[in-house]
């Protein structure tokens, strides 16, 4: 944790008892290394994992579109600038009124055929043709093997054998496809495999639909590291694999653009979370920490822990975004102590839950000092139930490259 956001933390920290606070350097490094490695694709960032306004600016500012995951991430992307064509709208379950409503603001990507009949329908009553995409649930899996039952996407066989009916809409125009199959994966070999799989199916599409095609998403899974032992994706290896596929493809598909989506690569390991030490306390020969905010302030260490200590699994299955690993968030006291004891970290709720450690070994505390807490810029803020007892949410900060803290929360 470099010296700059201490400072930061400590100056902010008499103001707040509890907040996020996000390193633009950090997300400049991350982009810039993302548009380094991979020349020949475009990035779309997906909002939904920090919609917070100043890092959302921040990403576009590099020149990436947006990954919307409902109606009003796409009207954010559009209030901060963005094209129709910048902005991609894809999620399952979008209602009648999601269509109308991001008609003519973003391409929309179709997830069932009732959607692309939707569509249709609100393009017809908007006199347009919408050129559309499709989200495919593919014949193959991430890991390999067959393709399996998914609430995302047209199934790859439902979506040819439904070729016909799909033509016969006057109102649509499928221009692109979309497939996401798994996040936050480091192993670079399975990445490269899935985006060689990626252009096999994009062949298939062309052929079965007799459609040429303006985009392809090739969803996100590049993963950042959480523990220590984690090893990072060798992203310009990825890249250079990735961008001679691409360079194949063009060869014969020349207007067709391919978009890689940033998953939490771009501003995961930007954020921090800190909180004031509020009380301090011995029960039975046990020490407690009481912090400002914990379950109520950043939910996924507290998840973590319950997790850990209950589940059967060391690693259950689909439980991303609150989920990912052992040890996956360090723990750095703010004072000059040389000291260290044993203690459980736990929140102010009236809940025994909350609770992100147990007889965890850290330098020692005192009401008022502040615990920051790493890997929290990405799925944080954004799925926390701030709601629980009502307490103040916790602030949302931005330290710039100049020095200098921002707090804006609306445009």
């Amino acid at each position: 944790m470099e010296k700059s956001i201490q400072n930061a933390v400590l100056e902010q920290s008499k103001k707040y008892n509890s907040f996020y606070i996000y390193d633009e350097k950090t997300i400049l490094d991350y982009t810039k290394r993302l548009k380094d490695c991979f020349k020949e694709v475009k990035f779309l960032y997906s909002v939904k994992n920090n919609p917070y306004i100043n890092v959302v600016k921040t990403v576009f500012a590099q020149g990436f579109g947006a990954d919307a995951a409902s109606l009003n991430e796409v009207l954010l992307s559009e209030k901060l600038g963005l094209k129709e064509n910048e902005i991609y709208y894809s999620a399952p379950g979008k209602t009648e009124n999601d269509i109308k409503e991001s008609l003519g603001k973003a391409v929309i990507t179709a997830d069932s055929l009732n959607e692309i009949e939707i569509i249709n329908k609100s393009a017809e009553e908007k006199g347009i043709v919408a050129q559309i995409g499709v989200r495919i649930n593919p014949d193959f899996g991430f890991f390999g093997g067959k393709g399996a039952p998914s609430k995302f996407g047209i199934d790859e066989k439902q979506l040819f054998d439904n070729a016909e009916r799909i033509k016969s809409l006057q109102n649509i125009k499928i221009t692109g496809i979309h497939v996401h199959l798994h996040s936050q994966e480091l192993n670079t070999e399975l990445i490269k495999k899935y985006h060689d799989n990626m252009f096999d199916l994009v062949e298939r599409v062309c052929k079965n639909l007799d459609i040429s095609l303006d985009f392809v998403n090739l969803g996100s899974g590049i993963g950042i590291p959480y523990a220590k032992n984690d090893k990072e994706v060798d992203v310009k290896l990825l890249g250079e694999n990735l961008n001679e596929l691409c360079h194949k493809f063009k060869e014969k598909y020349k207007n067709t653009h391919i978009f890689v989506e940033t998953g939490r690569y771009a501003v995961g390991k930007s954020g921090y979370y800190a909180c004031k030490v509020v009380d301090k306390k011995t029960s039975y020969g046990k020490t407690f920490i009481i912090l400002s905010s914990t379950l109520n302030g950043f939910v996924r260490p507290a998840v973590a822990h319950i997790i850990e200590k209950y589940a059967v699994d060391e690693f259950p299955a689909e439980s991303e975004p609150f989920y990912t690993c052992k040890n996956a968030f360090d723990y750095i006291v703010l004072n000059n102590s040389d000291k260290t004891e044993k203690v459980t970290l736990c929140g102010s709720l009236c809940t025994s839950t909350d609770i992100i450690e147990e007889d965890i070994e850290l330098k020692e505390m005192n009401i008022g000092d502040m615990l920051v807490m790493t890997n929290a810029g990405s799925y944080a803020s954004v799925i926390t139930p701030y709601q629980f007892a009502s307490l103040p949410k916790a602030a949302q900060l931005m330290l710039k490259t100049d020095g200098s803290v921002i707090n804006a929360e609306e445009l």
